[in-house]
């Protein structure tokens, strides 16, 4: 570890792996996992982007969740490796900030996001025949610029409250990134304000839309319930499991990690429930969608089949 100097602004990163031969094949494993998130995101994006069939709401909407998970574990993810690599773990009190805002706008916006992929699906299977009328490319937009605008606010929150706390005690976030909580156990005065403002903000950008898709799924399997058709039934199914999958994976590590007291946590179990949303879900997210969504196989197969026909 690098040479650190207590009159520092500077932050240090313990990290997530241990100094040893497991923590070298964990680096492996993490830096394996960035680039299958890195390469599935972008080929999700420019699918959606190149096939015309996929220039649809619900797609519209997945090229988004592809672009966030896209920056999340961007955001994470080098900083992590290249202190692992080089042993610099530390990061500068601007550098620190810029990595917790960055992280905080994707956490609350991608909560946000999922809520409205959700209610997507309730509109198209409930009501199929009003999906045209309520959701509109102009409905999409709104609802995704709404997200962002709602994510950056609530992370420039958090984030000014961060920067602007006078801390006291060792600089060693005992995290793999700039996780705001994380950094208050080195701050010399009562954060309990902020533990109250932590609660109510994963209850509005986490626990409220989480519920909502339970709601609106509720609603879904009744009416999956009530349909006719075989086919039907089973594309409706396959389509809300696919998107169940992927919420389960984000919101379930992020609601226990930060409505627990801090009494209850510990470091150890809060950067392994950590790897969970910032790292393994980016991954997860264009699997699911690509491997159990026969639309977006197909769409594969035909700009391969485009690609092969302009060489030829």
């Amino acid at each position: 570890m690098e040479n650190y100097n207590q009159t520092s602004t500077d932050f240090i990163l313990l990290g997530l792996f241990p100094s040893s031969r497991i923590g070298l094949f964990l680096f492996i494993l993490i830096v394996l996992i960035f680039l299958m998130a890195l390469f599935g995101n972008l080929s999700m994006i420019l699918l959606i982007f190149l096939d015309t069939h996929l220039h649809t709401p619900m797609y519209f909407l997945l090229s988004q969740l592809s672009l966030m998970d896209l920056t999340y574990i961007s955001t994470i993810v080098p900083k992590m490796s290249y202190s692992f690599l080089y042993g610099k773990t530390s990061i500068s009190f601007i550098g620190c900030g810029i990595q917790s805002f960055f992280f905080l706008t994707i956490a609350g916006t991608e909560g946000l996001l999922l809520a409205s992929m959700a209610y997507d699906r309730y509109v198209a299977i409930c009501f199929p025949l009003h999906y045209p009328i309520k959701i509109t490319r102009r409905v999409c937009v709104l609802m995704i610029i709404g997200s962002w605008i709602m994510g950056s606010i609530n992370s420039c929150a958090h984030t000014t409250y961060a920067l602007h706390i006078p801390y006291c005690r060792s600089r060693a976030i005992n995290h793999f990134f700039c996780d705001v909580p994380a950094m208050l156990t080195l701050a010399c005065m009562d954060t309990w304000i902020y533990e109250y403002t932590v609660f109510v903000s994963t209850t509005v950008f986490l626990l409220l839309p989480f519920i909502g898709i339970a709601l609106s799924y509720g609603r879904v399997l009744h009416a999956v319930y009530r349909m006719h058709s075989a086919e039907g039934k089973k594309k409706a199914c396959l389509t809300c499991s696919t998107h169940l999958t992927v919420v389960t994976f984000y919101y379930a590590p992020f609601v226990y990690t930060y409505l627990r007291p801090r009494s209850l946590r510990s470091p150890t179990e809060d950067k392994v429930l950590a790897v969970f949303y910032t790292i393994l879900t980016p991954m997860f997210n264009p699997i699911i969608y690509s491997l159990r969504n026969k639309e977006v196989m197909g769409a594969l197969r035909r700009v391969i089949q485009r690609i092969c026909f302009v060489k030829m």
